[in-house]
């Protein structure tokens, strides 16, 4: 079973760019040019952006739209970056955010 999304009903995106190559806390995975962050993860089977300050829960996808921030990671350096509405480009690095804004170096 395929996992990408295909058409999202706010963003009105589709997996139509070129495939380009985005790095997951220190993994490579494919992904189609232009298409929401979230989606790329969420078919390469990544359900945990983040996790919570006080309890340290994991967090993903909940409203899809941008309104909440539970998809929030850390890309290319800058916290708190909405996943679920930015979209992909070649060579992206992305870290699974930790709090609120910590960004997380890759291991040595």
């Amino acid at each position: 079973m395929d996992n990408r999304i295909c058409e999202h009903v706010v963003l009105n995106v589709a997996p139509t760019g070129r495939s380009v190559t985005i790095t997951v806390d220190g993994r490579q995975i494919e992904a189609y040019e232009g298409e929401p962050i979230l989606a790329a993860l969420l078919a390469s089977g990544i359900r945990i952006n983040r996790y919570t300050v006080k309890r340290h829960e994991p967090r993903g996808l909940f409203c899809g739209i941008g309104q909440c921030s539970d998809c929030s990671m850390v890309v290319d350096g800058k916290a708190n970056v909405r996943t679920c509405i930015t979209p992909v480009k070649e060579g992206m690095v992305i870290f699974t955010q930790d709090g609120l804004s910590e960004k997380k170096e890759a291991a040595s």
